[in-house]
């Protein structure tokens, strides 16, 4: 099953690029910025990742993109995860960032997109893999400077595959940024959105009408909802589940008590994502292991996610029909 896993062509819809920065890169970067580290070695770093909720995540990760200064900076972190994420046998990455966390600490937009897209392009010339970029925005700041940012990002809109809304979920309901997702409508940006990780369902339901998404983020708690569940269903709009992040912020203790095998028996359109790969413990095939070993799911039902991801990711007609080849020639 390994190497059937492995060998699957999986696209990855959920992944924080930000979430990606593996300790070694961290004091690389640290040491080419002249960054201070509250750390002494990487091994201290990744004792540190015993999170206790999604809070005590934040906390380190934006800690840790203090290292990321120059668009070398952002260049390397991404194709850094390209390469990983390769290897894995990951086809498709659709790669999210939070521009309002580096524009606080003085990174301007400009340098984060020049190092970003210039690894998207390395990677699928190089790499054989495709990319899609999603510009998220923090929930747990204002409405007012994420619109602020959509603006600002106007000379890259053409450069930007969707919109995204992440961060600390509780307390900062979608409907808050209802205005911000009108815009990238209009702008005719695809929308997606953090929704049912900590948040309840009523979040899931909250990002579907208010925001028009065409995905949902997390989503695990839509069973709280029948509702809820059976217009997810007639609709098949996409969950993003992330299994490995899901254990390791407590959404559950174990992956063993996860709700994916009743998601699944439900009926809803659902993919598996890394998250955060760095911080949760393994990158794509790690996810995908973790369900098997849990859940003693089949190649038929592996095959069947990885459909549901293809069929779901931003990319062009003709690159979805020739992964979808690749995936009927690895499950044939």
């Amino acid at each position: 099953m390994h190497d059937f896993l492995t060998r699957l062509p999986k696209a990855e819809l959920h992944l924080h690029i930000e979430g990606s920065l593996e300790p070694e890169l961290m004091f690389a970067l640290a040491q080419r910025n002249d960054v201070v580290l509250p750390y002494a070695s990487v091994e201290a770093v990744r004792a540190a990742y015993d999170f206790d909720d999604l809070q005590s995540f934040l906390n380190l990760y934006y800690q840790g993109m203090a290292v990321l200064r120059t668009a070398e900076d952002f260049f390397d972190l991404a194709m850094d995860y390209f390469r990983r994420a390769h290897g894995e046998g990951v086809v498709h990455v659709e790669l999210s960032f939070d521009p309002q966390a580096h524009l606080s600490r003085g990174i301007g937009l400009d340098v984060q997109m020049e190092g970003l897209t210039r690894a998207m392009r390395l990677a699928e010339r190089e790499l054989d893999l495709s990319t899609a970029l999603i510009m998220s925005f923090l929930r747990d700041r204002s409405a007012e400077e994420a619109m602020q940012v959509l603006e600002q990002a106007a000379p890259y809109w053409e450069l930007i595959d969707a919109v995204g809304l992440d961060s600390a979920e509780l307390g900062h309901p979608p409907g808050k940024f209802a205005a911000v997702f009108d815009r990238a409508k209009a702008l005719g940006l695809p929308r997606v959105a953090h929704a049912g990780e900590e948040g309840p369902a009523s979040y899931i339901r909250e990002a579907m009408d208010v925001l028009d998404v065409c995905r949902i983020d997390h989503g695990v708690r839509c069973l709280e909802d029948p509702a809820l569940v059976a217009e997810l269903i007639e609709r098949r709009l996409p969950l993003t589940v992330c299994p490995l992040s899901n254990v390791r912020l407590k959404v559950v203790e174990r992956l063993d008590d996860h709700p994916l095998p009743a998601l699944l028996e439900a009926g809803l359109t659902l993919t598996l994502n890394s998250d955060d790969p760095a911080y949760f413990g393994g990158g794509m095939l790690e996810n995908f292991l973790a369900c098997q070993r849990a859940f003693g799911w089949s190649e038929e039902t592996f095959v069947a996610l990885a459909r549901n991801a293809l069929e779901a990711a931003f990319m062009s007609e003709a690159r979805r029909e020739t992964l979808l080849k690749r995936l009927a020639a690895v499950s044939g």
